[in-house]
């Protein structure tokens, strides 16, 4: 993973944390950018397919859209991602 868009992940991961978006509580995949500039939103969309990949975050396909969450078997790796980000930020 790389630097920049490892700490655009952990950013994320963040956000859904605070939320409270893990497992059967999830939000919209349109909702998550939009609290980023408008610049860096196709970085947001490629760092969100990055952690479904990595099986943090679920997709839940319904009708109206794609809704995301945290897969709640991976909160603990999720967190130790977060403080590695953290630590590599303060470098």
């Amino acid at each position: 993973m790389g630097g920049r868009d490892s700490g655009l992940m952990a950013q994320l991961l963040e956000k859904m944390i605070y939320h409270g978006w893990i497992g059967g509580k999830h939000t919209s995949a349109d909702n998550l950018p939009k609290s980023f500039p408008r610049h860096a939103r196709d970085k947001v969309k490629k760092a969100l397919k990055q952690l479904v990949g990595l099986g943090f975050i679920v997709v839940k396909p319904t009708s109206y859209g794609k809704e995301l969450s945290i897969n709640p078997r991976a909160v603990k790796e999720i967190k130790q991602f977060i403080l590695e980000q953290r630590k590599e930020y303060l470098k």
